[in-house]
């Protein structure tokens, strides 16, 4: 993987990663408080409450059904909670669509890694600089100077996001062409490139062959240790194990375990709902 240093895409995700000025000492990254989100008669999560850390690696688990990925679209705005309050740092986003939330620094990777066929891989990674760019149609067309200057921006961040996981070196290849793994990695790159505070990512490693999970568990290991804040949802309890910070057991859209990977591993509620002979 290419070494980002002093860049610009990673001086600003830095400083986003950082509590402001004015924020209280200890301030979650995040704070879930009593959510609630039913469809129809089914509550797909219920009454969860949890803080996430600055810089920290937290992992969500659980049985099918649990309200994993519920949880995480509700965060990021995907879906409307029905109570309780979501808060980035010390800011109740709860009633904010996905673009503001998109805007103020929560990035959510879905499963999906169809890229657009027709450009290439920096191209792909250009389309997550939508969240902070400035010039819309006009300047496109009249192309005054701060147009140029915001272009280059673009390039820019898109090539540091493309280093930060390790696609530096395809940025001109199709991304038609791309293998299952490069295209999950375009699309963390993607997300990375709008220059987000929270990565939020749903089952990353979902049909990656072993060497590929190894190189996206560098990823995040690298991503965290830049102080990066990352939540994850996840089905693969070896990934968990070798990357989690700390691990939040859902079960039936309830928080039954929330912990260490070790915790976890060993708490009776877990292996009976959960985990069975599985080892985290």
């Amino acid at each position: 993987m290419a070494v980002v240093g002093r860049s610009s895409l990673w001086r600003t995700l830095r400083r986003r990663a950082e509590p402001p000025a004015t924020a209280v000492t200890g301030a979650a990254a995040i704070e879930v408080e009593g959510v609630e989100k039913s469809f129809g008669a089914v509550r797909a999560v219920n009454g969860v409450s949890f803080r996430i850390e600055p810089g920290s690696l937290t992992c969500l688990i659980g049985p099918n059904g649990a309200g994993k990925s519920t949880l995480l679209h509700t965060i990021s705005g995907l879906h409307r909670h029905d109570a309780g309050a979501i808060r980035l740092g010390e800011t109740d986003i709860s009633g904010w669509p996905v673009h503001r939330r998109a805007a103020a620094g929560l990035g959510i990777v879905l499963q999906s890694t169809t890229p657009v066929s027709t450009l290439d891989v920096l191209d792909n990674v250009k389309l997550g600089c939508h969240a902070w760019t400035r010039m819309g149609f006009v300047a496109g067309v009249l192309r005054p100077p701060g147009q140029w200057r915001e272009e280059h921006a673009i390039r820019e961040v898109a090539r540091e996001a493309l280093a930060l996981v390790g696609l530096d070196g395809l940025a001109s290849h199709s991304a038609a062409g791309l293998p299952f793994g490069q295209l999950r990695l375009l699309a963390i790159a993607r997300v990375l490139a709008q220059k987000p505070r929270i990565l939020l990512l749903d089952e990353p490693v979902a049909g990656l062959r072993a060497a590929e999970k190894e190189h996206i568990v560098t990823v995040f290991r690298d991503l965290r240790d830049r102080g990066f804040t990352q939540l994850l949802v996840e089905h693969d309890m070896q990934f968990v194990g070798s990357v989690a910070d700390r691990v939040i057991v859902l079960d039936q859209g309830r928080v039954i375990a929330d912990g260490t990977p070790e915790q976890v591993r060993n708490d009776a509620h877990v292996v009976e709902a959960y985990l069975g002979t599985e080892t985290i």
